[in-house]
């Protein structure tokens, strides 16, 4: 065999980072044993696998073909070397999970799965839909847990359990516990929402795509949490998984708007690269998700530990 796994791994690891600097660091090589290494495959056989476009490098055809089977070569060649060790674990495992997923459920599941498997390495990476399907198809993920849908011809994407947006306000809001709120005044009303690419704003514009007029968006923000305490303050109202406001409707500090015009309905999704190679530790993850919401209908009827 000409080539090696180390060659590989650095060249993985550079088109992952698009440079050979920050590959080395990734994998804790000297800058020139990694520029070694990589030249050292294009040489052997006399290819071209990225071409350089400012500061960065970047895949060409060749490199586009080879990365996905490098990657599933990795993957195998990590469950072997674990088998050999007579390690009991699966393997390593990087996971990405959207916001709500990763803040209420991803967290529970890790924990469950590192419990079970003790030897293995977990990384979690929280971003919004957008962020981890980029991340799914550059291999820089295995897994992805998402809220909505992806069509991207390079992704898997497998459904797991439905979910329901809810718009909500604060009980002091003038739309608090005032019956079912018709669009009009949903429009009119100020409003804390996801930021764009965010697979809950995307629920949102859809069940809306229909109707004229816009959203008064006074606030964007990143975070679920950041939304509830900003409307809890009273600044305008929002919509977010029901799961994430289980807690906040049982104590009394936020209270949700009825709004029959909309369907804000969802469904989390497995995702993985086409061409991933499902190793152990993927399988078993998948397994333990599966079993969370064995007998469940809605993300918001799976049993949490109540927050405080």
């Amino acid at each position: 065999m000409r080539y090696t796994l180390r060659q590989l791994e650095v060249f993985v690891a550079v088109a992952q980072h698009e440079s050979v600097s920050h590959a080395a660091r990734v994998l804790s090589l000297s800058q020139s044993a990694a520029s070694t290494a990589l030249s050292e495959l294009e040489r052997q056989f006399d290819c071209q696998l990225l071409d350089r476009i400012g500061k960065r490098l970047k895949l060409n055809a060749l490199g586009f073909q080879l990365l996905p089977k490098a990657v599933a070569l990795l993957d195998r060649a990590e469950e072997i070397e674990e088998l050999l060790r007579g390690q009991r674990g699966v393997g390593s495992l990087d996971v990405g999970a959207t916001l709500t997923i990763g803040n209420y459920l991803a967290t529970l599941l890790i924990s469950d799965f590192m419990q079970r498997h003790p030897d293995s390495r977990v990384r979690l990476q929280v971003r919004n839909t957008s962020a981890i399907i980029e991340r799914i198809v550059h291999h820089e993920l295995d897994l992805g847990l998402i809220e909505g849908d992806c069509q991207h011809e390079d992704v898997v994407m497998q459904p797991w359990v439905e979910d329901e947006l809810a718009v909500f306000c604060s009980p002091r809001h003038p739309l608090a516990n005032v019956g079912e709120v018709d669009m009009d005044k949903l429009l009119r009303a100020d409003w804390i929402m996801r930021e764009q690419g965010s697979g809950t704003r995307l629920t949102l514009e859809h069940a809306t795509r229909h109707r004229r007029g816009r959203f008064n968006i006074l606030l964007e923000l990143e975070h679920t949490e950041g939304i509830k305490r900003a409307v809890e303050s009273g600044l305008g109202i929002g919509c977010v998984s029901k799961l994430a406001l289980r807690d906040a409707f049982r104590r009394g500090s936020l209270v949700p708007i009825p709004t029959p015009e909309l369907d804000l309905s969802r469904q989390f999704a497995f995702i993985w690269h086409r061409h991933k190679y499902l190793a152990t530790g993927m399988r078993e993850f998948l397994r333990l998700c599966r079993q969370m919401t064995e007998g469940i209908q809605r993300s918001d009827e799976i049993d949490l530990p109540p927050v405080p």
